[in-house]
C-alpha cells in the first residue's frame, strides 16, 4: 500500500484547477436558495420566521451534492491518475533469459538419474514451459564458451538443440566460468530490454567466484545472476561411456560432488542460487525472480509509460449519473437517447458491435485480447497490420502472419517476415527478408543474429562425384543451352543447375539429423579463432 501511495501522481494536473468548481457551485446554489436572507430586507425578522418553511432534514442528498461530487470525481478522472508504469507498443513485455549450459565432464556424474547433463536438459524443457513464450538464449561453456541461439521464442528449435548437447561437443574440457560471465555480458550490452542470466551447473571454480562477486556488486550492472546446481553433496562417478566411467591415477573411479555451501555463500553474496528438485519449483523460482528482475528495472526505467487509471472512475459517476432518473430530478434525454442508439442497432450490425467499441478503440481492444492469450481474437480486433501479424504468429498461423507483415514494406515488417519464414523451415526466403530489414536499419542487434542463424542453418551441400554428375546430366532437363560457334562442329555446351527444391531437401535432411556434428564443427572452430586472432 505505501509503495503505491509513494508512486501516486496526476499526468495532467492543471486540470486539479476545475476541483474549487464545486465548492464555489455549492456556496452560490446555498446563497441563491437561502429565503432568510432573500427576503430579509422585505419582511420584518418577526414574521419572516413564520413564513419560512424549513426542512425536515438537512441531511437529505440532493441534486447540487450529486452535481459538486460529480464535478470532483470527473476532474480526478480528467487529471489522469496513475501509479504504475506499461511499456510503451511494440517492445517486448516479457523477462528476457540466457541460459548459460555447463558442458564440463563432470556434468556426466550419476548422481541424478539419468545424469547430472540430462536432468538438466529435461529442467530446461520444463522451464521454457513456463515462461510461455519468453525470449530465452543458450550458451554452454567448458573451457571455452559457444552461443547455441540467440534470443528465441520458438521451443521446437531450442529443443532440436538443447537435444544434441553433450559434453563430447567442446573442444576444451577445464571449465571457465568467469569467461563464460564475460562472454555474456558482451552479449547483452545492446540489448535494450535487462535481462537475467541462468547458469546452469555443477559448481563454479574457486578462481571464477571473484568474477562473479564483481559483478554483482557493480552499480551500473542491470543484468541478474542465478546460479541453479545440479547434483548432491554426496556426489557420482562421472560416466565417460556406455559402461565405462572416469577413473583417476590409482584406477579408482572419480566422484563427482555438487558444493552445496558454496551455493550459500554465493547467497550471501548477492547471487541467487538453488539447486534441482523432483518437482517444478526450481524452475518456477527462476521464472519468479527473472520477472521480479524486470519488473524492477522497469520501474525506474524513465521511458517507460505510465498507465491512465482514470477510467476506472468512470464506474461510480456513471451509477451516480443514475440518480438523474429519480422523480423530480433533471433526467438527461441525451444520455437516454445514446444508450436508445446502442440498444436498438439492426440485427446484421449486432454481430460487429461489441460494448468494448464504446470505450476502447480496436487496436486497443486487440491489445487488450494480446496480453490474455487470446491471440486469435487479438488478430481479428487489430487494425493495425504489423500488430495483427504479431498475433498472428503468437497464434501458430505463421502464414496469415506472412502475409499481412507482406503488406508493409518497414524494417519491422520485414523482420517479422524473416521470423514467420523461419517457422515455416523457409531458411532461404528468411534470410532475404532480414537482409532487407537490415538495408533499411542497419544497426538492428537482432537481426543481424537471425541472419547469422538462418545462414547457420543451412549446411553447404555435400561435394558430388563425377558419376553422380553424369547421372544428373543424363536426367535432369537443361535449365539454359548455349552455343558455342567452334568452327564447323558447332559444339553444343549444356549448363545444368540443381532443382532448388531438391537442394532444400537435402538442407532439411542435413539439419534434421546432424545437427551435434554442425555444432560440434563450431565450436571447434570458434576456439581456433580465440587461441589465433
Amino acid at each position: 500500500m505505501s509503495e503505491w501511495w509513494g508512486t501516486l501522481h496526476f499526468l495532467r494536473p492543471q486540470w486539479l484547477w476545475l476541483l474549487t468548481a464545486a465548492p464555489a457551485i455549492y456556496f452560490l446554489h446555498h446563497v441563491r436558495n437561502d429565503m432568510r436572507a432573500r427576503w430579509d430586507r422585505y419582511i420584518e425578522p418577526a414574521l419572516l420566521d413564520h413564513l419560512i418553511v424549513t426542512r425536515k432534514s438537512h441531511l437529505r442528498f440532493r441534486p447540487i451534492h450529486m452535481a459538486c461530487l460529480l464535478i470532483l470525481l470527473g476532474t480526478v478522472a480528467v487529471a489522469g491518475p496513475t501509479w504504475s508504469r506499461e511499456q510503451p507498443p511494440f517492445t517486448e513485455d516479457k523477462a528476457p533469459l540466457v541460459i548459460v549450459l555447463d558442458l564440463s565432464p563432470t556434468m556426466d556424474a550419476i548422481d541424478v538419474n539419468p545424469t547430472r547433463l540430462e536432468r538438466a536438459k529435461m529442467k530446461m524443457r520444463d522451464l521454457l514451459k513456463v515462461r510461455n513464450g519468453g525470449r530465452t538464449a543458450l550458451f554452454v561453456y567448458a573451457g571455452t564458451t559457444h552461443m547455441v541461439l540467440p534470443f528465441t521464442t520458438d521451443f521446437s528449435l531450442f529443443d532440436l538443440y538443447l537435444s544434441s548437447l553433450s559434453t563430447e561437443l567442446m573442444p576444451n574440457y577445464d571449465k571457465n566460468s568467469a569467461n563464460a560471465l564475460r562472454t555474456i555480458e558482451g552479449f547483452l550490452k545492446d540489448e535494450p530490454v535487462p535481462g537475467t542470466i541462468l547458469f546452469v551447473t555443477d559448481g563454479i571454480e574457486p578462481r571464477s567466484v571473484t568474477a562473479f562477486r564483481q559483478f554483482a556488486e557493480r552499480p551500473d550492472n542491470q543484468s541478474e545472476i542465478l546460479l541453479l546446481g545440479v547434483g548432491t553433496s554426496q556426489g557420482g562417478p562421472v560416466r565417460i561411456g556406455e559402461n565405462r566411467f572416469l577413473i583417476d591415477s590409482s584406477g579408482r573411479r572419480v566422484y563427482s560432488r555438487l558444493d552445496v555451501d558454496q551455493l550459500r555463500a554465493m547467497n550471501r553474496e548477492g547471487i541467487s542460487s538453488a539447486t534441482i528438485t523432483l518437482n517444478d519449483d526450481d524452475t518456477h523460482w527462476v521464472q519468479r525472480h527473472v520477472q521480479h528482475h524486470l519488473d524492477v528495472l522497469q520501474q525506474r526505467d524513465s521511458k517507460m509509460r505510465w498507465i491512465d487509471e482514470g477510467y476506472w472512475i468512470t464506474i461510480p459517476i456513471c451509477a451516480i449519473a443514475m440518480f438523474w432518473f429519480r422523480k423530480g430530478w433533471v433526467v438527461r434525454w441525451i444520455s437516454a437517447g445514446i444508450a436508445f442508439f446502442f440498444l436498438m442497432q439492426p440485427c446484421h450490425a449486432q454481430s460487429r458491435f461489441s460494448w468494448m467499441d464504446i470505450w476502447l478503440t480496436h487496436d486497443q481492444q486487440g491489445r487488450y485480447y494480446y496480453q490474455y492469450g487470446d491471440f486469435r481474437k487479438a488478430a481479428d480486433r487489430f487494425d493495425d497490420p504489423l500488430w495483427r501479424g504479431i498475433a498472428l504468429a503468437h497464434a501458430g498461423d505463421y502464414e496469415a502472419a506472412l502475409n499481412v507483415f507482406s503488406l508493409s514494406d518497414t524494417a519491422e515488417a520485414w523482420y517479422n517476415q524473416g521470423d514467420a519464414l523461419a517457422h515455416l523451415k523457409r531458411y532461404p526466403d528468411a534470410i532475404q527478408a532480414f537482409q532487407e530489414a537490415l538495408s533499411k536499419r542497419p544497426s538492428w542487434t537482432e537481426a543481424r543474429e537471425n541472419l547469422a542463424l538462418m545462414k547457420s542453418l543451412i549446411p553447404k551441400p555435400p561435394p558430388k562425384k563425377k558419376n553422380q554428375e553424369r547421372e544428373e546430366e543424363a536426367n535432369d532437363p537443361p535449365d539454359q543451352v548455349k552455343f558455342d560457334e567452334l568452327g564447323k562442329q558447332g559444339k553444343k555446351t549444356v549448363r545444368l543447375k540443381l532443382d532448388p527444391k531438391k537442394m532444400e531437401e537435402i538442407w532439411m535432411r542435413n539439419i534434421q539429423t546432424t545437427p551435434a556434428d554442425f555444432l560440434r564443427r563450431r565450436f571447434a572452430m570458434q576456439a581456433a579463432q580465440e587461441h589465433h586472432p
